[in-house]
């Protein structure tokens, strides 16, 4: 049986305005938006989201490449 989707907010953000991940899957993260859960879901790859993390990780000590 699949274990169902365990979704979380980041400590760093207000409560009314940021998206929520459940990254409990090991084959893909899905992303959703805190105001309309109800409206759908991101997923993306596991590898993928990992991609981006480490991207803005890197970015955020500095300028964004498409700032």
């Amino acid at each position: 049986m699949r274990e169902s989707a365990n979704w979380r907010t980041s400590s760093y953000t207000r409560s009314d305005s940021c998206v929520e991940v459940a990254d409990n899957d090991p084959e893909k993260v899905m992303v959703r938006d805190t105001k309309a859960r109800n409206r759908g879901i991101i997923a993306v790859q596991r590898v993928t989201w990992v991609e981006f993390l480490e991207y803005v990780k890197r970015d955020s000590a500095g300028d964004f490449l498409w700032a």
